[in-house]
Order: structure tokens, then sequence, then C-alpha cells
């Protein structure tokens, strides 16, 4: 039976430091931590005010209920967040308030996330080789309808899409 200091020597002391810092990142007893803080703490939008604009505009959802960027999260929750044309689906397991490093913040949810769609092997709408000069009316005309295609943000084909016409 090992002794508790080969027990302690297997530990990596990065290891400890993380559980350290995750420790001290959480509530203090009685404290509650807003959903906006959370989401980004456990770096599933990039900064708070993303996360606080995402609860505004309906883009999260606790237990099923669309909340606003001060509702207090409980361990146990089923966060919903739409970002980035992505559903992300995570259960609340430890609550933290300070954004920590990935490793660590993937032990505070359980991620029930459908996988990501494929990345698609085709190249980018639009993108000419280098050398082939200026395209051709035609050309334009070819872009202009694979924009179109390609979803929000392209040229509108109607009378909508041309400023004169508007």
């Amino acid at each position: 039976m090992a002794s508790q200091d080969d027990q302690d020597r297997d530990v990596d002391p990065r290891t400890t430091a993380a559980v350290a810092a995750a420790e001290a990142a959480g509530p203090a007893s009685g404290e509650n931590v807003r959903i906006d803080s959370w989401i980004w703490a456990v770096r599933l939008v990039k900064t708070r005010s993303l996360g606080a604009t995402a609860c505004r505009g309906g883009h999260v959802r606790v237990n099923g209920e669309r909340v606003k960027p001060a509702y207090s999260v409980r361990v146990g929750d089923e966060v919903r967040l739409r970002h980035e044309g992505r559903e992300r689906i995570v259960v609340v397991k430890r609550l933290i308030r300070k954004r920590v490093g990935a490793p660590i913040a993937v032990q505070c949810y359980v991620d029930n996330s459908p996988p990501p769609p494929p990345r698609e092997a085709v190249a980018p709408i639009g993108i000419r080789d280098r050398g082939t000069g200026r395209p051709t009316k035609r050309d334009r005309r070819e872009l202009e309808r694979l924009r179109d295609l390609g979803g929000p943000g392209g040229f509108g084909g109607g009378p909508a899409g041309h400023p004169k016409e508007r």
C-alpha cells in the first residue's frame, strides 16, 4: 500500500495549483454567481459583456427558462447557450466567479452539447486565385449568386438588394 508521501509525489504540482485556483475562484459560502459571469468564467463566451448581451437577447436559458444576466445560477442547473451558430448544453457542476484556465473550466460543467457540424473542405466563397486579374461581369454575377446562397450578409436578389431601388 502506498504511503501518503508516495501519493504526494505522484500528484503534478501544476494540477495542485490549478485545483487551488479553481477553489479560490469559487464564491464564498452563501454568495451567488451571476449567469453572465459564470458562462464567461467557464469559457463558453469570450467576454462577460458578450455573456450579458446573450442573456438580454434570449440566447441563454437555464432549466428551459430565458434568464437575465443577473440570474443566480446553482449547481445542477442546465444551461443552454446559443452562440456563434451553435447551441451549447451544459450542466453546472461547480460555481466559479473568476475566469480560470481551460482544463479547470471544463471540470466545472458537464457538456451535453451535440457535436459541432463538420467543417466543409470547400474553398471559401469569393476567393479568387492570385494573378487571375479582374473578374469579368459573368464572374462577378456568379460570385454574387454564390454569396446569396451562402446565407445572411450576401447581396440581395430583389429590389431591396440594390440601393437605387429602395
